[in-house]
Parts: structure tokens; C-alpha cells; sequence
């Protein structure tokens, strides 16, 4: 089973929906060979570097006043805990352009170490508040997931795969993707939301019997 994952390193309900996909995953068991392939969208392209103050960014994208804000930090907090992720909202105050982050990622995927990455990025934006653009912070966590330290800082000084990148984003907006998570299963079937484990459970066992 082929399932692209397309999210932003950014979006909470990303960090949510891949939590309660792979733990869907885990109950139906190793009878059902899955590949995660993540695939880059950004929430944000046109964030300057720096970030912006999340609640303001908010206010401003959203129409929402700063006490919604909270609340639905607050529900996200809540999602969380219930599918084993920590979000320390208080140490998350600004936002960030991920466009970088998304081509360290890609090279991940071609180095076999995607999956990890992705998960020590959600990480330590949404739990330890860190600033995911920033290239020291990247660069660490390539290497805490066994990626080679000097062809990192190369690739980050660079603009080595920004073209495929940006091509990949293309596609997923040209097939009318328009927010995220979203989860492509088989090139066919698509499930968008950070929804529960229950529900990705069902879909998935629903695929595989369909054959």
C-alpha cells in the first residue's frame, strides 16, 4: 500500500494525522506492507524569514479574534494527547517559512531517512518551540537521524532540490489540493484532516478488502 502523506512541517494537524494514521497502520498489523512517502505543501510560502507571532498570524489569515485563537490551541493541545503527541503551545510563538525544511525532507526520502526526519521536525517546532528555517536547527536534526553532517549544511546552503520541490507542490495543487493533511492511498483514495485513528483504521481496512 502506497500512501503519500501531504503536509506542511508547520500544521498541527499534520503532526495529529500522522500520529493517528500510523498507529491505524499498527492495528491492522504487518499482513499489509505500507511505504509513507511525505510530500511538501506550505501553509505559508510567502513567510519572510524571521517568522511572523502565530496568534497575530492567525488574527490576520483566519478572521479569528486572539481568544479563538487560544481556544483552538487549546483543542489542538487536547488532539494531541490523545494520539501521544506533546504540544507545548506556550513555547510555540511564532511561524516560520518551511520552505527549506521541505527540501531537506525530500533529500531524506532519497537517503532512506524521511519518516524520522519528519517526526524530529514536528517535534521540535510543536513541543520545544524551536524555529524550523533556522539551518543550525535543521542541520541538527538531520544528523540526530543519521544523515551526514557536511552534505547537510551543503544542501541548505544551496538551493539544491528547490525545483523538484516546487514541482511537487504544483502537482498536489493542480489535483485540487488545497489544505492538509492530506493522505493519498494508492494514487485513488483520499482522506483529508487530521481525523482519528478509528476513522483511518476503517479506510484502510476498506482498501485492502477491496483489493
Amino acid at each position: 500500500m502506497k500512501i503519500d502523506f501531504v503536509s506542511d512541517v508547520s500544521c498541527p494537524w499534520c503532526a495529529i494525522g500522522l500520529k493517528a494514521l500510523e498507529e491505524a497502520i499498527e492495528r491492522i498489523g504487518p499482513s499489509v506492507s505500507v511505504e509513507i512517502h511525505f510530500q511538501p505543501f506550505e501553509l505559508n510560502p510567502d513567510m519572510p524569514a524571521g517568522g511572523q507571532d502565530i496568534t497575530e498570524h492567525l488574527v490576520q489569515k483566519y478572521g479569528i479574534t486572539p481568544e479563538q485563537a487560544d481556544s483552538n490551541r487549546e483543542g489542538i493541545r487536547q488532539r494531541g494527547r490523545q494520539v501521544g503527541f506533546d504540544f507545548n503551545m506556550e513555547r510555540r510563538g511564532r511561524i516560520y517559512n518551511t520552505f527549506d525544511a521541505h527540501r531537506l525532507l525530500h533529500w531524506a526520502g532519497l537517503q532512506g531517512r524521511q519518516r524520522e526526519l519528519k517526526h524530529a521536525l514536528f517535534e521540535t517546532y510543536f513541543t520545544e518551540g524551536m524555529d524550523p528555517s533556522d539551518h543550525g536547527v535543521l542541520t541538527a536534526l538531520a544528523v540526530k537521524v543519521g544523515l551526514n553532517q557536511s552534505d547537510v549544511r551543503e544542501l541548505l546552503a544551496g538551493d539544491a532540490f528547490a525545483q523538484q520541490v516546487r514541482e511537487h507542490e504544483r502537482f498536489y495543487a493542480e489535483q485540487g489540493i488545497r489544505s492538509v493533511p492530506s493522505v493519498i492511498i494508492n494514487d485513488r483514495h483520499l482522506i483529508q484532516g487530521g481525523q482519528p485513528v478509528e476513522l483511518f483504521e476503517q479506510a484502510l481496512r476498506q482498501i485492502v478488502a477491496e483489493g
